[in-house]
């Protein structure tokens, strides 16, 4: 807290895989930060770690809460949509690919980071904290099948 009062800039980039992010600045904090401060919601396609987080949009990216600016832009990369999609299509190709040569089984079996992308199988949650985030059980996934 004693950081986030005498700062001007907070961003927030919480990730917590399958889940929604924690709530790390309250609203009684924001009340106590400098006038005119700022906070960055990167994580607000999880829902934001701010208290007051709401999505905005390019066109209207910002909103006051007691003397404090938000920032929180859905789909930040969208504003820069070329550099965005080469980025994303350079780390997703690789994945692509192994499992377009190996089928989804070998594949997965053969990559941790790319099993640990399978949320359903079978109509079953395979990940477990997407599973805790809508209340219900999941399943581990056994790739000798």
């Amino acid at each position: 807290e004693q950081e986030a009062l005498l700062s001007d800039l907070i961003i927030g980039a919480v990730l917590v895989h399958g889940a929604k992010a924690p709530k790390l600045i309250s609203n009684e904090l924001v009340s106590h930060l400098k006038k005119g401060s700022v906070l960055v919601d990167i994580a607000i396609d999880q829902g934001g770690c701010f208290e007051d987080s709401k999505a905005t949009t390019h066109a209207d990216p910002t909103y006051k809460v007691h003397e404090s600016i938000f920032y929180c832009v859905a789909n930040m990369p969208g504003a820069l949509p070329l550099t965005s999609t080469y980025a994303l299509s350079n780390a997703t190709l690789p994945y692509a690919l192994a499992l377009a040569n190996k089928g989804w089984k070998k594949a997965l079996s053969e990559n941790s980071g790319l099993a640990k992308g399978l949320n359903v199988h079978n109509g079953q949650i395979t990940y477990k904290a997407v599973a805790q985030a809508h209340g219900m059980a999941s399943v581990e996934m056994d790739f000798s099948l």
